[in-house]
């Protein structure tokens, strides 16, 4: 069964996050419905001011994920739920700069300065490709690992019952889907018939 993940907006139009009654974050410039929880409205100057902060690192990420046969636009999204590309975020839990890589994580990858913009991308990228490569089948699994450790999607078999990733692995793929060129219009949501999760912008 599909399901529109989201649809892409202009730079012009407001953008509505809202909750759906299935627990979902949902990205879209049209107007909620009205049984929907409290909505946040981001309005165009407001976006226009995250694009100026992301806009320096843009480049870095593009390179850098090619390199590794990485979407740059999932790294985006990452980026923009771990920090809101915050070169300085620290996390309560000890995970620092862009891609809040934690301390052993940073170390595993050597990352020496993980405040220093390429160095903790280059890190971050690095540990999703090694994750995209262990959970291949499903892009849920590779997220949720990358806030919540592998070793804890592999002991649950899939997605931990931890609220936190759960809201973390949403929201992540809903900004992925907003990430999308305009000429792709909509992002489609399947499961595949071995429990897989696909996004695509073809209608099955």
């Amino acid at each position: 069964m599909a399901g529109l993940l989201c649809c892409a907006a202009t730079a012009q139009a407001q953008i509505f996050r809202y909750q759906g009654p299935d627990g979902r974050l949902y990205f879209t410039n049209l107007p909620p419905p009205p049984a929907a929880r409290p909505t946040v409205v981001m309005r165009p100057a407001l976006a226009a001011a995250r694009l100026v902060a992301q806009a320096p690192v843009l480049p870095l990420i593009h390179r850098v994920a090619q390199q590794y046969s990485i979407d740059p636009r999932l790294v985006q999204a990452i980026i923009t739920v771990e920090s809101n590309f915050d070169p300085h975020a620290v996390s309560r839990a000890g995970a620092q700069g862009l891609m809040q890589l934690m301390p052993d994580t940073a170390a595993r990858y050597r990352v020496v300065n993980p405040f220093d913009p390429q160095a903790n991308i280059e890190g971050g990228i690095r540990y999703l490709r090694d994750l995209s490569l262990m959970f291949p089948s499903d892009l849920r699994y590779v997220l949720a690992a990358y806030n919540a450790g592998e070793g804890t999607v592999q002991q649950y078999g899939g997605i931990p019952p931890y609220p936190e990733t759960q809201r973390y692995v949403e929201r992540v793929l809903a900004l992925y889907g907003a990430l999308m060129p305009p000429r792709q219009g909509k992002i489609y949501r399947y499961r595949t018939t071995s429990g897989s999760i696909l996004l695509t912008d073809t209608l099955r």
